[in-house]
This record gives structure tokens, sequence and C-alpha cells, in this order.
């Protein structure tokens, strides 16, 4: 061999040799870190052997191959140790070590070393390898098949459900409330649809809103709107709180409504923290009995007195969509109902009700983002003047002073017989002087108040005087409220008393009423029962969604039932009239240890139904490489984690499950025939980090729900965001988000798998889609039909499942993220259609848009 020969085998062998002495180095320094902290000696020892093989491969060593092969296999080895035949957590620790392997038995840096024993060695070790890869392929640990029990109906009567399932509880041919009914349980007896023919759905129409974030935008300004099918019309509000109807089968604008919001103040929207609308609210007087004494000789004699009154047999909302107005719903607005009509009560009765009252029959009802309540004609789209004033109540009564954008409605209104009942957003961390988190319920027609439930003085709930204040500060609802009409209950999905991270200074009222649910008597506010589902909460662990009724089968009979979804994991199901557990709740330890001047709770309830996954251990650190994963280890090493319910501390402590929540807003959704929940699940953990005051410069802070929290009146700000490796990746191992199916009857979880790919979040936007199961923000859709949907991954698609076993039977591109929660209903063609928002989220990191969908069987 002459002397170029030699020099061209030098440069890769010492090329490669220099890689090898550099990873070699960094893996010694971090492993030794790593190793001081209490964690695992992998990192140094493997550290010091690439080190060495890179200094023999410089030197062209026959000795370098054996101790690369040495190293391939003892590093297998330790990884199956760890995690088994996991494949996604074998990667980061397997995978560049082969790779690299592989490139040394190439001719080019084999041969200049002439061993063939090292050259064998290190075949061998690949092998290894790439028969543990092959192997778990077939092997999922977090994966859990099943099939859930009951027969999907099939048979879909005039009332569109099923003889034993409660009428309330069951959206029909309509979506006339967010949940499909006030029930909440986002089921629908619609069964066009199946998992047989389900591959041939079809977008049939698309619209834009034309309302997309401007420059100037909150940092978390999202489009989260269910829309509402009722009254022949489809009916949508936007981020900026603009109403919109539009035609069921063609997508088509029928009226636009735009309030016109504004900026309260400030120059312009970029410093309010939200900015969102999840829907609207619906009334309609004939989808109640005109009279409430059950006597059938006063009811016929009220709803015969015009030949076009609308015979209606049960509380779900009728789609009625003529304009005439008949005597029987004049008498009920006018509260005359329960008495004999008469011509001159008729005469009365008109001259009692003004212009308006008769022009909005069917009305809806906005929440805007600058705090007002708007009720329009459901018909045209105009104000119903006679509501408030001018069509509006001004929510900003008796609320004192909040930052522009710190107080309002995300959530629709609901909804019952009388009354218009709503919450508010009140923005988290911002300060220990926010605005009270009453509860207020409206006179439907009028828009007069009726009643307040401030949970800092719960036992007056009579209007307050004008100029008087609620509590500052008290816990607040900003999920959507639930209610029993029959049992005359609404249930509230409770938050806190910010900030959130800090509670020694939360009154006695705020630790009984935060974090929980509370059923408050629906003609008067009064508190029926309370239930706790976290006690002192330090960790943002509000309650997050709807409470969903259904009466439950059980072996002591038929329950009425409530379950509410939280961010904790558990799912808590209590008697709905009583609040007395139907699934048994758990007292757990929980750690100690808070920040001076708090304290903790002991314990914490925990539901036997639950979501909730294992505590986190280091091996359950993650990266794309060994050396962002090395350094996710050193990381949680070097944090506070004692298992959930951790405090946050002054050193950083790991929440997980995170704020975000294995479950939030979307909820869930229950088929009350089969007696099966289908849910997404969402596993991502969090940092928490408290600041003392003195290290916090006036005016730090951050208007999103991430990064510095000025917390201004607390002794401490905090640092929030998830934990993230160094390339922006969760620290914690796949997967992030799951599709989850159980079983009622045995609260079971049946079956169980990731959900959701890498195809919108990678980095560099490369449209690489890996399905390592994402994270979703959405709610979930379920159908008589035995299909359920689902749109809210990071990755823009539609989903559609079957949830007998859970397998994704269907999946629609989205042009934007699909952070809202599907419906579903019957077009006047006789159609089964399926709509989605897709419009994006501000912080969750979507696309943004502007975008309604629908999706049909072909005709």
């Amino acid at each position: 061999m002459d002397g170029h020969t030699r020099a061209r085998g030098k440069w890769p062998a010492l090329l490669l040799g220099l890689l090898l002495i550099v990873a070699g180095i960094a893996l010694t320094i971090g492993g030794g870190k790593l190793l001081s902290l209490g964690g695992s000696a992998y990192y140094l020892t493997a550290g010091v052997g690439l080190f060495v093989a890179g200094v023999l491969l410089a030197l062209r060593k026959g000795a370098a191959l054996w101790l690369y092969a040495l190293i391939l296999f003892a590093t297998l080895l330790w990884a199956l140790w760890e995690v088994g035949l996991d494949w996604w957590q074998l990667v980061p620790r397997v995978a560049i070590l082969c790779l690299i392997g592989i490139i040394l038995l190439l001719p080019w840096w084999r041969k200049p070393l002439h061993s063939r024993g090292g050259s064998l060695a290190l075949m061998a070790s690949i092998g290894a390898a790439i028969v543990v890869a092959i192997a778990s392929q077939f092997s999922d640990p977090g994966t859990i098949t099943g099939t859930i029990k009951g027969t999907i109906t099939g048979t879909i009567e005039t009332a569109n459900h099923s003889e034993n399932v409660n009428p309330a509880q069951v959206a029909g041919d309509d979506w006339p409330a967010y949940g499909g009914t006030n029930a909440g349980t986002h089921y629908s007896s619609l069964s066009q649809i199946t998992p047989d023919n389900i591959g041939k759905l079809e977008e049939v129409w698309r619209i834009q809103t034309g309302d997309k974030p401007g420059p100037n935008a909150p940092p978390e300004i999202t489009n989260q709107n269910t829309p509402l099918k009722v009254n022949d019309s489809l009916y949508i509000c936007t981020s900026h709180s603009r109403a919109m109807a539009l035609s069921p089968e063609t997508g088509e604008t029928l009226w636009e409504f735009d309030p016109e919001i504004s900026t309260m103040g400030a120059d312009d929207f970029s410093g309010w923290a939200h900015m969102t609308c999840r829907g609207l609210a619906y009334y309609d007087a004939a989808s109640y009995d005109v009279t409430n004494d059950g006597d059938a000789e006063e009811t016929n004699s009220v709803a015969n007195i015009n030949s076009n009154a609308v015979a209606v047999s049960s509380p779900l909302f009728a789609d009625d969509s003529q304009f005439s107005i008949d005597l029987s719903f004049l008498l009920f607005i006018s509260g005359l109902g329960n008495n004999p009509a008469t011509a001159a009560d008729e005469n009365n009765t008109q001259a009692m009700l003004s212009e308006a009252d008769v022009m909005c029959p069917r009305r809806l009802y906005l929440p805007t983002a600058d705090a007002r309540l708007i009720a329009l004609n459901a018909d045209t789209g105009e104000r119903c003047n006679s509501f408030g004033d001018n069509g509006e109540v001004d929510l900003t009564h008796n609320i004192g002073d909040f930052s522009p954008g710190g107080y309002y409605s995300t959530s629709p209104a609901t909804v019952t017989e009388n009354l218009v009942i709503l919450g508010g957003h009140v923005t988290d961390n911002s300060s220990t002087d926010e605005p009270s988190g009453v509860i207020r319920a409206f006179d439907v027609h009028t828009g007069e108040l009726v009643w307040n439930w401030d949970s800092g003085n719960p036992d007056d709930t009579a209007p307050l005087a004008e100029g008087e204040i609620y509590t500052r500060n008290s816990p607040n609802v900003w999920a959507p409220i639930s209610v029993d009409e029959e049992l005359g209950l609404v249930y509230l999905p409770m938050g806190n008393a910010t900030p959130d991270q800090y509670g020694a200074n939360r009154s006695e009222n705020d630790e009984i009423y935060s974090a929980g649910l509370v059923a408050l008597n629906v003609d008067d506010g009064q508190v029926a029962w309370v239930y706790q589902f976290v006690h002192h909460d330090l960790w943002d662990m509000d309650t997050p969604a709807q409470p969903v009724l259904i009466d439950l089968a059980t072996e002591d009979g038929t329950q009425p039932a409530v379950i509410q979804p939280t961010k904790q994991g558990s799912l808590y199901v209590l008697n709905r009239e009583t609040g007395e557990p139907i699934v048994p709740i758990e007292e757990v330890p929980a750690p100690q240890g808070a920040v001076e001047g708090d304290w903790t709770a002991e314990t914490q309830p925990r539901s036997a139904l639950n979501l909730l996954p294992p505590p986190l251990t280091e091996r359950d650190m993650w990266g794309a490489s060994p050396f962002d994963q090395m350094m996710c280890r050193i990381q949680f090493n070097s944090l506070r984690y004692e298992g959930q319910y951790t405090p946050p501390s002054l050193e950083g402590s790991i929440i997980y499950p995170g704020n975000v929540g294995v479950m939030n807003w979307g909820g869930v959704a229950v088929d009350p025939e089969r007696q099966a929940l289908f849910t997404g699940a969402k596993y991502l953990a969090f940092v928490s980090k408290l600041i003392p005051r003195d290290e916090v410069e006036d005016g730090q802070g951050s208007a999103s729900e991430q990064g510095l929290q000025p917390n201004t009146g607390a002794p401490y700000a905090v640092e929030l965001g998830p934990l993230l490796s160094v390339l922006g990746l969760p620290c914690q191992a796949p997967s992030w988000g799951d599709v989850v199916g159980i079983d009622l009857q045995s609260n079971q979880v049946v079956w169980k798998h990731r959900n959701g790919t890498t195809r919108d979040s990678m980095p560099f936007g490369l449209p690489i889609a890996l399905n390592l199961g994402v994270p979703a923000l959405g709610g979930p859709l379920t159908t008589a039909g035995g299909v359920s949907f689902l749109s809210g991954t990071l990755d823009q698609y539609l989903r559609g499942y079957d949830i007998t076993t859970g397998e994704e039977l269907y999946k629609a591109r989205l042009p934007a993220g699909g952070q809202a929660t599907p419906m579903t209903y019957t077009g006047a063609d006789g159609r089964q259609y399926v709509v989605v928002t897709a419009g994006g989220h501000g912080t969750f990191g979507t696309k943004m848009g502007d975008y309604v969908i629908g999706y049909a069987l072909p005709e």
C-alpha cells in the first residue's frame, strides 16, 4: 500500500474517532453530574468507554471494534433492564450507537483496523440490537386491548332515543346544547354512520368565518367552539365573540352578528391572557310544557287555545322553525300558564308583553370577551331588546376592578326553563385581588338577576345592591355547567382562588368550595351539596370540564349519577341527588413540605375509576438521543418530585400529571345506553417553581399561562412550563396522549392506545408522522352508531373510532388545529352530519385558522 492510500485510510478513522471522543467527553461530564445527583451510572461509564474507543479508532487500533461492540451490547442489556421491549424508550438509548456501529462496519473504517474478530463481535452486537428492535414492534406496554360490552342500538325511534334511556341525556336529530343536552353527555342517538361505513365519510362543505388572530392577539387566542344545531340552523361563535347562523346542509351563512368587542381600555388585545368562545346557548319556550302542575285538563285547555300550538312530550329542545307565536308561548312567558285562559286573559297577556318579546320566541345567548351576555333572536340574529339593556346584560356589575380581558365567560351559559346561568373566567396567577368567581342566574326573558352564588358568601344568594362588590378572588367556574331540571339542581365544576400555587391566605370558604363539584338548587341558588376533589389545591387542579349526568346501572339499581372528569386523572362518580360516591373514593397520603408559610393536605381523594399514570422515575426520562435524555435525567434529579401532589418549591417541583391535565375542558363522552365512556387522556409533566417576591421586578410576568406568573400580592411569583428537553421535546417518554374506552358497569378501562402523530409538530416543519401519541385539547363525541370522534390532537386530523374496541377507523386532514369538540345532527336531507371547528390554539401551538367543516356519507 502506497503512502497516498495509507493517508486516505487514516482520515475516516481519525474523523470518526474524534466524534467518539467528543461524545465520550460530553457523556462523561454529564454522567458525572447525574451520578452526583444519585442518578444512573450508565452515562459516566459509557462516556469513558466511548472516549477510549474514539482514541483507539483515531490510532487505527483493532481494539476499537472490540470495545465498541462491548459498549453497544452492554447498552442493549442496560436498556432492556430499564424499559423492556418499549420501542420508543429503546430508540434514544440504542439507535444512535447502533447506527455508528453500522458505519464502523463499512470498508472505509473497518479495513484499516485489521480486526476480523472485532468486526464479527460488532456484527453480533448490531444483530442483537436488530432482533430486539423487531421484537419491540410487537409490544406496546401502554396499550390495553379489550371490547366494551353492550349492543349498538341500531333502532332509532321517533324521539331519537331508546326507551330505557333518559331523553334529557341524549341528543337526536338536533344538537341544542354545548354537550348535546344540559346533561353534557356528548352523545347522539343518530346511527347512520357506523363502523362499517365510516370510511366513506367525506367533507361536504367548508366555510371560513373571517375571524383570524391579528398581530396584537392574546397569546392564548383559540377557537374552541362547538356549534349548536336547532331551529333548522347551525349556530356558531368565533374567537372575537361573533355569532353566525349557517345552513346545516351547506354551511351557507344565514345571518351574522358582531358585538364589536371593546379592548376595555387597553391599547389592543395583546395584553389579554385569553380570547375564546366555546359556544352559544339556545332557548325555546316551546320545548317546555306550558303548565307546571301536571293537570292534563289544564294543560289541554291552554294548549288548544290556538290551533297552531306545539305539542311537546319531553324536556328535549324541539326543532320549532315556525316564526308564528301561539298563545301557549305567550301565556308561558307571562307566568299565566297555570290558569285556564279566557279572551280577557289573552288580551291582558298580549298587553303585558313588549314587541321584542313577541319577536324573540327562540333565543341565543352569546357571552362576549368584554364581559357581556347578549340575547339574540335565533331566527334573525337581531338583539332581543327586552333582555337587559338593549338585548344585553353587563357582567361587570358588582364585580369590581380587573385588568382588560381578566374577567368574562369563555364557556356558554346554561339555560333552564326560567333561567340563564353562567360563571366566568378569571386570569390565573396575576394577583391576589382578582374578580369574584360568582355564578349568576338571570331571568331567561328579561335578563333580570334572579340569584347569585358567591362561594365567598355562599348562604346569601339575593342579588347585590348597586355599588356592592362580590367577594374578591373567590373560586370561579370557567367550565360549562350542567343542570338536572327534574331534580332542580345545577352542577358547578369549581376552580380555585388565585394564585394557584400558593394558598396560605385562602379563606375558610375557599378551602371548602375550591376544586370540587357544587350542586345548587336551581330556583334560589342555595347549596344542596358539595364534594371536593383536591384539598388545598396548590397545583392548578381546578375542575375543568362539564359534569356529565347519566342514569347509571349499579348493583343497587339505577342511580342518578354525575361523572366529573378532572385534570388529576380521576373520574369521580357521585349520586347527583345526594353527592355521595357511587364509585369508591379513597383518601391517599400526599407529599408534605410546602414552602414556608403555606401548608399541604395530608391526604388527597382518588377515585377507584381513574386514568392516573404511574409515578415518574428517572428511567422514564426520554430524548431524541442519549445526550438530551441524559440532560433530562439531570433535570429530573435536580427538581423536587415525590409523586402526585408534590408541593411547589423554590428549587422547582415536577407536577405530574401537569396542570394541562389528564382531562381538561373537552371532558368525556358517555353513551348512556351502553353505559360506556370515551375520552382522550393527556400525559405531560410540568415544572412549578416559586420565585421570592424580592427577586421579581415590577411589571415582570407573562400574560400566557406559561413562563413567569407575577402573583402580585403574594410572597412568591411562580414560573410554570412543561418539563422539556434542550431540544424542546417532552422529557418524559411517550405516549403523551391516548384515547380510552371505559365500561361504566365494571368501572374498568377496557381499551387504551396511543392517539395522534408528530405530523405537525416536528422540528423545521418536517412532515414526519411518528405514532408517539400526542396531547389533545378538545372534546370527544360518541354516537349510537358505535362510532366516536375526536379532533383535538396536536396533528391536524379529525379521527373516528370504533367505541367497542378503540380501533381508529377514519382520519380526515384539517386545514388548521382542531382544538374543539365535534358534534352531529340530521340535516333536512336526512343525512347525518359531523361538524368540527378548525381554528387552532395559540398556546397549544397548532396552526391558526377560521374554518368550520361538515362531513357526511355520500348521498
